[in-house]
C-alpha cells in the first residue's frame, strides 16, 4: 500500500516540476516577450516566481523524500542503474534549483524593485538559463526512468 503512494507522490512532484518549467520556458516566457515591455515583463516574472518557486521547492522536497524512501525498500544495491541515475540527476537539478531560487531569483526581485531594468534582465536571463539546464537534466531523469522499468 505504501508503494503505491509513494509512487503517486513521486510522479506529481515530477510532472508540477518539469510541467511548469516547460509552460514557463516554451510558452509564458514567448509570450510575455511578444505583449510586454521590459517594465511590465520582467515585474510579472518576480511576480510568478514568487508563486512558483516556493511551491516547486516543496514538489522538490516530495519527489527527492518519496524516491528515496522507494530506493531505501529496495536498497542501493538491489536498485537498478537507471534509479541511481534519476537520484544523481535529480540531486543534481535539485542544486540548479537551488541557485536559481536563492541566488537568482532576490537578484530579480530587487532590480524590480529598484527598477533596475538591464540588471533585472540579467537576473531573468540567468534563470533562463538554469530552466533550460534543468529542462535537459529532467529529459534525462525521466530517460534514466524509463530505462529502470524495462531494464
Amino acid at each position: 500500500m505504501l508503494q503505491p503512494l509513494l509512487l503517486l507522490i513521486h510522479l506529481l512532484s515530477a510532472i508540477f516540476w518539469l510541467g511548469g518549467m516547460s509552460f514557463a520556458y516554451f510558452c509564458l516566457r514567448p509570450a510575455a516577450v511578444e505583449v510586454l515591455e521590459p517594465a511590465q515583463r520582467l515585474p510579472l516574472w518576480a511576480a510568478t516566481f514568487a508563486r512558483f518557486l516556493p511551491l516547486t521547492a516543496l514538489a522538490i522536497s516530495a519527489l527527492l523524500l518519496s524516491g528515496l524512501a522507494m530506493l531505501m525498500r529496495v536498497g542501493f544495491a538491489h536498485a537498478p542503474l537507471g534509479w541511481h541515475l534519476m537520484l544523481t540527476l535529480g540531486l543534481l537539478m535539485s542544486a540548479v534549483f537551488a541557485y536559481a531560487y536563492l541566488g537568482c531569483y532576490p537578484r530579480l526581485r530587487q532590480a524590480c524593485q529598484d527598477a533596475a531594468w538591464p540588471q533585472a534582465a540579467t537576473a531573468l536571463n540567468r534563470i533562463r538559463q538554469l530552466v533550460a539546464l534543468n529542462q535537459l537534466l529532467g529529459l534525462g531523469t525521466v530517460v534514466a526512468a524509463v530505462s529502470a522499468r524495462f531494464a
